[in-house]
């Protein structure tokens, strides 16, 4: 909506200053923002006597402002400047007083007051000083923002109260938000606390800071200044991802207490850090910097050149047991960037895993898009499948350059492509994000990536800086360097590893488990549920194969948290997290991880007493895979008009590529049936054992249709439910997600579909779950001559 003031303002510089060397009009639509900021900033230049007049409140700028004296009530020397200073405030909020009257009067002063307490300024009768015009003309807010917090806010108005005079400061943002001119403004602290010169304070953290940060370590019995600037970045670093109260979150002190250590410890252990609970050397780093100490021990690398055995060899030596290599892109000289024939096997012997990266270029935001996103997933599918990586590996598709705020839609869009790609090639392969700590984040967040590869070392990027680690993270680059191996001498990037996160690869082209290994698993899972001692020892077993794809944010909210405490207890226990087995009915390669997700979605949120309804149990589920299924769809409408002919060709079927394939079709089928198993109380190994040793998977489709469905007509029902409903918010915004991942941000949505086209496509589906149990039936002999008496009496 229009400001009738900020309005005023735009008509008023654009007509006075419209004509000016430099000058570019600002648009006059009622809405604040850094054109008009620019466009005012101009004029008071053009007042200053600075020609050509640019859109940047510079040095000059600010000398120029000091120059004039104090403005204070009764300033009237240059009556433009008072009125400049009148539309700053009603842009940024404040009452600029009465524009017609051409000397800074009380009113302003009072407003100009106003705007230092929120700044956190001393007070002083509202006088404008240069710092504060220059803050008064940029788009920083002084009060808590929507996503801010107001203990971020104190600290930044201390920073502002504190150091605003300094000669390197302005006056920061006091929104709450922890952003990169925070993170500058922390750090010029620091460097004049530990005596950097005045003018030498400019925020990067370099030897003469790393240096003197060494010598100012914190802990129990420490107080005053050091203290205070470590709680602040202990602050901008909250909460740490993992954590409960009191441990998540601390406060911003000038005494080192038990609430602070305690932070410390979990904030280190997040990290990977030497958990000491003392602000010492590689905490300050951390807490300030995206590499942290560079030189910290690590266990992981990556590298774009070839590993031989001399130098797997060295780099095992050396202590290094994980390393990351190209699916793609080879280069000149040097090596090869992309895998070559044979290294994976000389990279195992060596005693290292592998975790794959994916790149074709991906240096400039032009390549960032959902069709380029698209192709790459699938390519990246072929690759991995030609150098024999097993299903579920996860490759980390990269963004390799400086992505700000502004750039991310483009970014997400290529993801979804991504995700797109490899869900039309099977699913065999797991997307996950290599990039600074803010790509990394809105990624993940929006597309569901399972794991983030930081670019850390790239420290100065707009990403890393004011933002803290993702919550995800499984390795953090920290430092690029030259290992030399007798005379051998090649690229090598040091990465942190956070254990229980991705552990890459330790062998490639690896047979797939029989149905026996994978009760075996489960068995070994439950009686460590059992011993664990806390909870339903099934539903602990399907909280555990959760934990790497299926247990973010989105499904969380969907049908509820996994216990991370037990799935910690497993796996420090040595419980494996299997990715395939094979089913013994079909000889198809299923997942346990999707099938054991969908079984937990159906038992924590059972079936409606509708059938022909859907809730987020179904989500969990078939509902979800139809939801991507028909992004796919409108993705390939110009070939396919017909979704009911689009779901009989492609929905299900052996051999078709696609985001709803055979597999996951069992594993639809099979989580839903074991979860009315369990709901009754067996126990989770009971109902696998029953459904994989003995008759279940012979009759899963007709089972599964006959107590969940019963009829074709509240299949297809269920699917228009499904796709239409927006009585419940999440299930919407998640439909939303899912299908824009297949199909793209420019495709028509379910619910917008002519109704006609929609249900054509919802029965397409129920007529392909008719036919499994109608090919079930035939394959037992049993196929009667209608679906009624197929399904024991429901109608059709």
């Amino acid at each position: 909506m229009a400001d009738e003031k900020v309005l005023a303002a735009q008509k008023w510089v654009n007509s006075t200053y419209g004509s000016v060397s430099g000058y570019v009009k600002c648009p006059e639509d009622g809405k604040t923002g850094w054109a008009t900021m620019y466009s005012l900033t101009m004029g008071l230049q053009r007042e200053l006597g600075i020609s050509p007049v640019v859109a940047n409140f510079g040095d000059g700028t600010l000398a120029k402002v000091a120059a004039l004296g104090t403005i204070g009530i009764g300033w009237k020397r240059i009556p433009n400047i008072v009125k400049i200073i009148r539309h700053a405030l009603f842009c940024k909020g404040y009452w600029g007083g009465d524009l017609a009257v051409s000397e800074f009067d009380s009113v302003a002063a009072s407003s100009i007051d106003k705007v230092k307490e929120n700044m956190g300024l001393p007070l002083d009768g509202g006088v404008v000083q240069a710092k504060v015009l220059k803050a008064l003309l940029n788009m920083d807010a002084y009060i808590t923002v929507a996503g801010g917090s107001d203990k971020i806010r104190s600290i930044q108005q201390w920073l502002n109260g504190q150091y605003w005079t300094k000669k390197t400061f302005s006056v920061g943002p006091a929104d709450g938000i922890y952003s990169r001119d925070v993170q500058q403004s922390l750090v010029k602290a620091i460097q004049l606390a530990i005596g950097i010169a005045e003018a030498d304070a400019n925020g990067n953290f370099g030897p003469g800071t790393q240096a003197g940060v060494k010598a100012h370590p914190v802990g129990p019995g420490s107080s005053g200044l050091f203290v205070q600037l470590f709680s602040a970045a202990c602050v901008f670093n909250e909460p740490v991802p993992g954590y409960g109260e009191p441990d998540a979150a601390t406060h911003f002190t000038d005494s080192w207490d038990t609430d602070v250590e305690g932070w410390v410890r979990a904030f280190q252990t997040f990290s990977q850090l030497p958990v000491t609970g003392k602000g010492d050397y590689t905490t300050w780093a951390q807490l300030l910097v995206s590499m942290g100490d560079p030189d910290r021990p690590v266990n992981a690398s990556d590298t774009a050149y070839t590993i031989t055995p001399s130098r797997g060899a060295r780099m095992y030596a050396d202590g290094y047991r994980y390393v990351g290599r190209y699916l793609n892109e080879a280069s000149a000289g040097g090596g090869s960037k992309m895998l070559e024939p044979g290294e994976l096997d000389t990279i195992f012997k060596a005693g290292l895993r592998v975790f794959p990266i994916f790149q074709d270029n991906g240096r400039t935001l032009g390549e960032y898009y959902w069709g380029n996103g698209y192709k790459h997933g699938r390519l990246a599918h072929d690759q991995a499948v030609h150098f024999g990586f097993n299903r579920g590996t996860l490759i980390y598709f990269a963004v390799d350059y400086d992505a700000t705020q502004e750039d991310m839609p483009h970014i997400v869009e290529y993801f979804r492509g991504v995700t797109s790609g490899l869900a039309s090639r099977g699913k065999r392969y797991v997307h996950g994000v290599y990039g600074s700590r803010n790509v990394c984040a809105q990624v993940t967040k929006e597309t569901s990536a399972a794991y983030s590869f930081v670019s850390g070392m790239s420290w100065g990027f707009s990403g890393n800086l004011g933002f803290p680690l993702p919550a995800n993270w499984s390795f953090n680059q920290i430092k690029e360097y030259l290992l030399t191996n007798g005379s051998d001498t090649f690229g090598l990037d040091r990465d942190a590893h956070r254990p229980g996160s991705d552990n890459g690869q330790q062998n490639v082209n690896r047979v797939v488990s029989p149905a026996g290994d994978f009760l075996a698993n489960i068995d070994q899972v439950f009686n460590l549920a059992k011993s664990y001692g806390n909870g339903d020892p099934s539903r602990l077993v399907t909280d555990f194969y959760r934990q790497a794809r299926y247990a973010g944010h989105e499904w969380k909210d969907l049908i509820g948290e996994v216990d991370w405490s037990f799935i910690d207890y497993a796996n420090s226990r040595g419980a494996d997290l299997m990715s395939d087995f094979t089913d013994p009915f079909t000889g198809q390669t299923l997942g346990p991880q999707h099938l054991l997700a969908t079984a937990a979605g159906h038992m924590l949120k059972p079936p409606l007493a509708d059938r022909s309804k859907a809730n987020r149990g179904d989500v969990a589920g078939w509902a979800g895979d139809l939801m991507t299924f028909y992004g796919e769809w409108r993705r390939d409408s110009d070939s396919f008009a017909s979704g009911y002919t689009y779901c009989t060709e492609r929905l299900g079927k052996i051999g078709v590529d696609s985001s709803f394939s055979s597999n996951d079709l069992i594993e639809d089928a099979d989580g839903f049936l074991l979860a009315e198993k369990m709901r009754s109380g067996v126990p989770i190994t009971t109902a696998l054992g029953d459904h994989y040793e003995k008759t279940g998977g012979i009759t899963r489709f007709r089972d599964y249709f006959a107590k969940r469905f019963a009829t074709l007509q509240n299949a297809t029902d269920a699917a228009f439910d499904i796709l239409t409903s927006i009585d419940d918010p999440l299930v919407n915004l998640g439909r939303i997600a899912l299908e824009t991942q297949t199909g793209g941000a420019a495709m028509v949505l379910s619910h917008l579909l002519p109704e006609d086209r929609l249900k054509n496509y919802c029965l397409g589906f129920a007529d392909t779950l008719i036919a499994r149990a109608g090919l079930e039936a035939r394959s037992q002999a049993t196929m009667r001559s209608n679906h009624a008496e197929l399904f024991a009496g429901g109608s059709t």
